[in-house]
Protein backbone atom coordinates (compact mmCIF):
# COMPACT_ATOMS: atom_id res chain seq x y z
CA UNK A 1 0.00 0.00 0.00
CA UNK A 2 3.08 2.19 0.07
CA UNK A 3 3.31 5.30 2.16
CA UNK A 4 0.12 6.99 0.93
CA UNK A 5 -1.89 5.36 3.70
CA UNK A 6 -0.27 4.69 7.04
CA UNK A 7 -1.63 1.99 9.30
CA UNK A 8 -1.22 1.74 13.06
CA UNK A 9 -2.82 -0.29 15.85
CA UNK A 10 -3.90 1.55 18.98
CA UNK A 11 -5.22 -1.14 21.27
CA UNK A 12 -8.42 -2.40 19.65
CA UNK A 13 -8.58 0.58 17.27
CA UNK A 14 -7.14 0.59 13.73
CA UNK A 15 -5.70 4.01 12.86
CA UNK A 16 -5.59 4.87 9.15
CA UNK A 17 -3.66 8.02 8.26
CA UNK A 18 -4.07 9.65 4.86
CA UNK A 19 -0.47 10.44 4.03
CA UNK A 20 -0.19 12.84 1.10
CA UNK A 21 0.47 16.01 3.12
CA UNK A 22 2.13 17.79 0.20
CA UNK A 23 -1.28 17.93 -1.54
CA UNK A 24 -3.37 18.17 1.65
CA UNK A 25 -4.12 14.43 1.43
CA UNK A 26 -5.90 14.69 -1.91
CA UNK A 27 -7.43 11.37 -2.92
CA UNK A 28 -5.77 9.65 -5.86
CA UNK A 29 -6.64 6.13 -6.99
CA UNK A 30 -3.70 4.58 -5.13
CA UNK A 31 -4.83 6.09 -1.84
CA UNK A 32 -8.49 5.21 -2.36
CA UNK A 33 -7.60 1.60 -3.22
CA UNK A 34 -5.49 1.42 -0.07
CA UNK A 35 -8.35 2.74 2.10
CA UNK A 36 -10.77 0.14 0.72
CA UNK A 37 -8.23 -2.67 1.18
CA UNK A 38 -7.44 -1.67 4.77
CA UNK A 39 -11.10 -1.29 5.74
CA UNK A 40 -11.82 -4.81 4.47
CA UNK A 41 -8.77 -6.15 6.27
CA UNK A 42 -9.78 -4.54 9.58
CA UNK A 43 -13.36 -5.74 9.24
CA UNK A 44 -12.12 -9.33 8.94
CA UNK A 45 -9.93 -9.20 12.07
CA UNK A 46 -11.41 -9.83 15.51
CA UNK A 47 -8.63 -7.87 17.22
CA UNK A 48 -10.15 -4.60 15.98
CA UNK A 49 -13.37 -3.09 17.29
CA UNK A 50 -13.27 0.30 15.54
CA UNK A 51 -11.43 2.35 12.92
CA UNK A 52 -10.18 5.95 13.03
CA UNK A 53 -9.33 7.82 9.81
CA UNK A 54 -7.16 10.95 10.07
CA UNK A 55 -5.04 13.10 7.79
CA UNK A 56 -1.33 13.88 8.09
CA UNK A 57 0.09 17.38 7.91
CA UNK A 58 -2.12 20.45 7.83
CA UNK A 59 -5.45 18.94 6.76
CA UNK A 60 -7.81 15.99 6.84
CA UNK A 61 -8.45 15.76 3.09
CA UNK A 62 -8.75 18.30 0.28
CA UNK A 63 -10.85 16.07 -1.99
CA UNK A 64 -9.96 14.40 -5.28
CA UNK A 65 -6.51 14.86 -6.76
CA UNK A 66 -7.35 17.40 -9.49
CA UNK A 67 -4.15 16.77 -11.44
CA UNK A 68 -5.05 13.09 -11.73
CA UNK A 69 -8.62 13.99 -12.68
CA UNK A 70 -7.58 16.42 -15.44
CA UNK A 71 -5.28 13.84 -17.03
CA UNK A 72 -7.94 11.10 -16.98
CA UNK A 73 -10.12 10.08 -19.93
CA UNK A 74 -13.91 10.13 -19.47
CA UNK A 75 -13.94 6.40 -18.62
CA UNK A 76 -11.01 6.84 -16.24
CA UNK A 77 -12.84 9.71 -14.53
CA UNK A 78 -15.87 7.46 -14.03
CA UNK A 79 -13.57 4.88 -12.43
CA UNK A 80 -12.15 7.53 -10.10
CA UNK A 81 -15.61 8.53 -8.89
CA UNK A 82 -16.74 4.90 -8.69
CA UNK A 83 -13.88 4.09 -6.36
CA UNK A 84 -14.58 7.11 -4.18
CA UNK A 85 -18.16 6.01 -3.55
CA UNK A 86 -16.93 2.47 -2.90
CA UNK A 87 -15.27 3.89 0.22
CA UNK A 88 -18.63 5.30 1.36
CA UNK A 89 -20.29 1.94 0.65
CA UNK A 90 -17.58 0.03 2.48
CA UNK A 91 -18.03 2.16 5.61
CA UNK A 92 -21.81 1.66 5.57
CA UNK A 93 -21.48 -2.11 5.12
CA UNK A 94 -18.89 -2.57 7.87
CA UNK A 95 -20.00 -3.83 11.23
CA UNK A 96 -17.19 -1.94 12.94
CA UNK A 97 -17.64 1.81 13.41
CA UNK A 98 -15.46 4.20 11.44
CA UNK A 99 -14.59 7.51 13.10
CA UNK A 100 -13.23 10.50 11.19
CA UNK A 101 -10.72 12.58 13.16
CA UNK A 102 -10.79 15.89 11.29
CA UNK A 103 -8.46 18.86 11.48
CA UNK A 104 -7.80 21.62 8.97
CA UNK A 105 -9.86 21.36 5.80
CA UNK A 106 -12.24 18.59 4.77
CA UNK A 107 -13.33 19.74 1.34
CA UNK A 108 -15.24 18.20 -1.59
CA UNK A 109 -14.59 14.42 -1.51
CA UNK A 110 -12.79 15.00 1.80
CA UNK A 111 -15.99 16.43 3.24
CA UNK A 112 -17.84 13.49 1.73
CA UNK A 113 -15.44 11.04 3.37
CA UNK A 114 -15.95 12.65 6.79
CA UNK A 115 -19.74 12.69 6.32
CA UNK A 116 -19.71 9.03 5.25
CA UNK A 117 -17.96 7.99 8.46
CA UNK A 118 -20.19 6.82 11.30
CA UNK A 119 -18.89 9.41 13.74
CA UNK A 120 -16.81 12.60 13.40
CA UNK A 121 -14.50 14.13 15.98
CA UNK A 122 -13.36 17.57 14.84
CA UNK A 123 -10.53 19.78 15.98
CA UNK A 124 -11.51 23.41 16.66
CA UNK A 125 -9.64 24.46 13.51
CA UNK A 126 -11.60 22.11 11.22
CA UNK A 127 -13.45 23.47 8.18
CA UNK A 128 -15.96 21.54 6.08
CA UNK A 129 -16.70 22.62 2.52
CA UNK A 130 -18.20 21.47 -0.79
CA UNK A 131 -16.62 24.06 -3.11
CA UNK A 132 -17.32 22.44 -6.46
CA UNK A 133 -19.41 25.38 -7.68
CA UNK A 134 -16.33 27.57 -7.35
CA UNK A 135 -14.50 25.57 -10.03
CA UNK A 136 -17.39 24.63 -12.31
CA UNK A 137 -18.26 21.30 -10.67
CA UNK A 138 -21.17 20.39 -8.39
CA UNK A 139 -20.05 18.14 -5.49
CA UNK A 140 -22.48 15.38 -6.43
CA UNK A 141 -20.92 12.34 -4.77
CA UNK A 142 -20.07 14.08 -1.45
CA UNK A 143 -23.64 15.47 -1.54
CA UNK A 144 -25.17 12.08 -0.71
CA UNK A 145 -23.58 11.42 2.71
CA UNK A 146 -23.64 15.16 3.45
CA UNK A 147 -27.40 15.62 3.02
CA UNK A 148 -28.06 12.47 5.05
CA UNK A 149 -25.95 13.89 7.85
CA UNK A 150 -27.26 17.46 8.08
CA UNK A 151 -30.52 17.57 6.15
CA UNK A 152 -31.53 18.93 2.78
CA UNK A 153 -31.67 22.68 3.31
CA UNK A 154 -28.27 23.18 4.93
CA UNK A 155 -26.66 20.66 2.60
CA UNK A 156 -28.07 22.55 -0.37
CA UNK A 157 -26.73 25.82 1.03
CA UNK A 158 -23.23 24.36 1.35
CA UNK A 159 -23.43 22.89 -2.15
CA UNK A 160 -24.77 26.05 -3.82
CA UNK A 161 -22.53 28.59 -2.09
CA UNK A 162 -19.36 26.56 -1.67
CA UNK A 163 -18.87 28.40 1.63
CA UNK A 164 -16.92 26.66 4.42
CA UNK A 165 -18.56 25.64 7.68
CA UNK A 166 -16.46 25.75 10.84
CA UNK A 167 -16.29 22.97 13.41
CA UNK A 168 -18.81 24.48 15.85
CA UNK A 169 -21.39 25.09 13.13
CA UNK A 170 -20.78 21.59 11.77
CA UNK A 171 -21.47 20.23 15.25
CA UNK A 172 -24.68 22.25 15.48
CA UNK A 173 -25.79 20.94 12.09
CA UNK A 174 -25.14 17.31 13.04
CA UNK A 175 -22.15 16.68 10.77
CA UNK A 176 -19.81 16.53 13.77
CA UNK A 177 -20.35 14.60 16.99
CA UNK A 178 -17.83 16.45 19.11
CA UNK A 179 -15.47 19.43 18.80
CA UNK A 180 -12.21 19.13 20.74
CA UNK A 181 -9.20 21.40 21.32
CA UNK A 182 -6.80 21.73 18.41
CA UNK A 183 -4.41 18.81 18.29
CA UNK A 184 -6.61 16.50 20.38
CA UNK A 185 -8.83 15.17 17.58
CA UNK A 186 -6.95 11.91 16.95
CA UNK A 187 -6.55 10.91 20.58
CA UNK A 188 -10.19 11.77 21.33
CA UNK A 189 -11.30 9.68 18.35
CA UNK A 190 -9.15 6.75 19.48
CA UNK A 191 -10.55 7.01 23.01
CA UNK A 192 -14.06 6.94 21.58
CA UNK A 193 -13.13 3.93 19.44
CA UNK A 194 -11.73 2.14 22.48
CA UNK A 195 -14.91 2.87 24.43
CA UNK A 196 -17.08 1.44 21.65
CA UNK A 197 -14.76 -1.57 21.28
CA UNK A 198 -15.42 -2.40 24.93
CA UNK A 199 -19.13 -2.78 24.26
CA UNK A 200 -20.77 -5.92 22.92
CA UNK A 201 -19.26 -6.05 19.44
CA UNK A 202 -21.60 -8.65 18.02
CA UNK A 203 -24.48 -6.29 18.82
CA UNK A 204 -23.12 -3.29 16.95
CA UNK A 205 -21.60 -5.38 14.18
CA UNK A 206 -25.15 -6.45 13.37
CA UNK A 207 -26.82 -3.17 14.23
CA UNK A 208 -24.58 -0.69 12.41
CA UNK A 209 -25.11 -1.96 8.85
CA UNK A 210 -28.82 -2.29 9.65
CA UNK A 211 -28.89 1.39 10.61
CA UNK A 212 -27.92 2.38 7.06
CA UNK A 213 -30.09 -0.23 5.39
CA UNK A 214 -33.20 0.87 7.28
CA UNK A 215 -32.50 4.53 6.58
CA UNK A 216 -33.36 3.80 2.93
CA UNK A 217 -36.33 1.52 3.64
CA UNK A 218 -40.05 2.18 3.86
CA UNK A 219 -40.98 2.91 7.51
CA UNK A 220 -43.24 -0.10 8.10
CA UNK A 221 -40.87 -2.45 6.25
CA UNK A 222 -38.01 -1.11 8.37
CA UNK A 223 -39.95 -1.81 11.57
CA UNK A 224 -40.58 -5.41 10.54
CA UNK A 225 -36.97 -5.88 9.44
CA UNK A 226 -35.81 -4.52 12.81
CA UNK A 227 -38.20 -6.83 14.65
CA UNK A 228 -36.80 -9.92 12.92
CA UNK A 229 -33.20 -8.75 13.30
CA UNK A 230 -33.46 -8.02 17.02
CA UNK A 231 -34.96 -11.48 17.52
CA UNK A 232 -31.81 -12.95 15.98
CA UNK A 233 -29.56 -10.65 18.04
CA UNK A 234 -31.12 -11.86 21.29
CA UNK A 235 -30.07 -15.42 20.35
CA UNK A 236 -26.33 -14.64 20.35
CA UNK A 237 -24.11 -15.85 23.20
CA UNK A 238 -23.32 -12.27 24.20
CA UNK A 239 -27.00 -11.35 24.35
CA UNK A 240 -27.68 -14.32 26.64
CA UNK A 241 -24.72 -13.25 28.78
CA UNK A 242 -25.85 -9.62 28.88
CA UNK A 243 -29.42 -10.42 29.86
CA UNK A 244 -28.26 -12.87 32.53
CA UNK A 245 -25.71 -10.38 33.89
CA UNK A 246 -28.41 -7.72 34.33
CA UNK A 247 -30.57 -10.12 36.32
CA UNK A 248 -27.60 -11.24 38.39
CA UNK A 249 -26.48 -7.62 38.94
CA UNK A 250 -22.96 -8.14 37.58
CA UNK A 251 -20.79 -6.89 34.71
CA UNK A 252 -21.14 -9.02 31.58
CA UNK A 253 -18.15 -10.79 30.05
CA UNK A 254 -18.20 -10.49 26.27
CA UNK A 255 -17.07 -13.26 23.93
CA UNK A 256 -17.96 -11.28 20.80
CA UNK A 257 -20.12 -14.08 19.43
Amino acid sequence: MGEELKFDKRGSVALLTLNRPQVLNALNQTLVDAIIERLREVEAKDEFGAVVIEGSGKAFCSGHDLKELLKATPLERRTIFTKSIQVYEEIARMGKPVIAAVHGIATAAGCGLAAACDLVIASEDALFQTPGVNIGIFCLTPMIPLQRSIGRKKAMEMLLTGDPVDAREAERLGLVNRVVPTGRHVEEAIELGQKISGKCRIAYEIGKPAFYMMDDTDYVKALHYAKDLITLVTLTEDAEEGLTAILEKRTPTWKHR
